[in-house]
């Protein structure tokens, strides 16, 4: 089965086309045929397209909206890969709420019930559905079409790590609990972990660390999320990019009265779009410029201590709640390439039976593979994170029903 999934940003469109030979679940058995992106939509819009036996294609062009953007992608693929199209459609949506515990086929009542989430998620949610409505508007509606959610994976959290503790009333009425995020990714790193170490998903007890622009932690029992250290918003939990993650919520009034600007204004610019290792450094939101400069630039060897010592007080506290672990996952930008954090987020970690191979460490694996001491009690592996493959395979699934 050939499926064309799509990742609507706020101002670009990612895709990829993958061959599903497997519904069954087998990550291994999915071919990509095909991948590209459309960025800065209704700007100067630029696009790279790319795949087997094809040369790439990039160029400049006007894209006024989302609707074009697919419209672009598809043309191509009509070109290039696919004369008639995909048989099937998966889409990605940040933000599912309580209403989306698992991927669904879409239908006007599903896109209504996304675009209505759009107030939880306003810079994902609305570009979604603009993803959607302009593929089923170029497809037909004939064409099958899935949502897969980010939130989803998070369902099974258990109130005790899923509320807030305000008044209980106020998060009955407006559905304030932690919904995590990411979950496509932490689901992709539990798969591709039981898949090398030969265990089935239902048995595995391991910690997934997602670090790129955007960071989380996830503690999974028998398969199934227990916690995650994004919440109501994804500004929750580690330090990231340009976002703070944990704080004391006082702050935000505190910064707003002695800056003279709004609580809007701390959260939605300051704590979203300057902190982080961006306003810790003073440099940069990127790891790998901020880990050059580690030797000789007291700030950028801050923003990178900081960093790691909040992923390892959240790997900490995940083991705890687990009653101990398998293994420790890292994936992600940041998760995948930098040796340095990762050998400093383990730092230390000896007592919980963690402890690195310094050459597999180094080496920075191309491929998914362990990193771990072969005698480490708690072993610790890299996975690149595939979120298409897991909505492709989601897609297949539900198709194939």
């Amino acid at each position: 089965m050939i499926i064309l999934v799509i990742n609507s940003g706020s101002s670009t469109v990612k895709f990829q086309v993958i061959e599903v030979a497997d519904v069954s679940g087998d990550l291994r058995r999915q071919q990509k045929v095909a991948r590209g992106l459309v960025d800065r939509i209704g700007a100067a819009a630029s696009y790279r397209f790319e795949a087997q036996g094809v040369s790439a294609d990039s160029d400049s062009t006007p894209v006024e909206d989302h609707e074009e953007a697919v419209q672009l992608i598809i043309h191509w693929l009509r070109s290039n890969i696919v004369e008639k199209g995909p048989d099937a459609v998966g889409h990605r949506v940040v933000h599912g709420g309580a209403q989306f515990i698992s991927p669904v086929l879409v239908d006007d009542g599903v896109v209504h019930r996304i675009e209505a989430l759009s107030e939880l998620a306003p810079l994902h949610n609305p570009a979604a559905v603009s993803g959607i409505r302009a593929a089923q508007k170029i497809l037909g509606p004939e064409m099958p079409m899935v949502a897969a959610f980010d939130t989803s994976f998070h369902r099974t959290i258990p109130d005790k790590a899923a509320l807030y503790a305000i008044p209980y009333e106020l998060s009955a009425k407006y559905g304030i609990r932690r919904y995590g995020f990411h979950g496509l990714a932490h689901q992709y790193s539990l798969l591709r972990y039981c898949e090398l170490a030969g265990v089935s998903p239902d048995k595995a007890n391991i910690v997934t660390l997602h670090l790129g622009n955007g960071c989380s932690a996830c503690a999974v029992r028998a398969g199934q999320s227990m916690d995650t250290s994004m919440g109501f918003t994804p500004l929750e939990g580690l330090v990231m990019g340009t976002r703070s993650g944990d704080l004391d919520p006082a702050l935000v009034s505190y910064l707003a009265q002695k800056e003279g600007v709004t609580a809007n204004e701390v959260v939605d610019r300051w704590l979203n779009g300057r902190s982080g290792l961006l306003g810790l450094s003073g440099l940069s939101h990127d790891m790998r410029e901020l880990t050059a400069a580690y030797e000789s630039n007291p700030q950028a060897r801050l923003a990178v201590d900081v960093f790691c010592y909040r992923a390892r007080k959240y790997l900490g506290g995940y083991l705890a709640a687990l009653g101990g672990a398998d293994a420790v996952v890292f994936s992600g930008g940041i998760g995948e390439n930098s040796p340095l954090v990762r050998e400093k987020i383990c730092a230390g970690m000896e007592w919980c039976g963690l402890k690195l191979d310094i050459r597999l460490n180094a080496t920075a694996p191309q491929y998914d593979s362990r990193i771990s001491a072969e005698d480490a009690k708690l072993k610790a592996y890299v996975v690149h994170t595939d979120e298409e493959g897991i909505i492709a395979r989601e897609t297949a699934r539900l198709c194939a029903k």
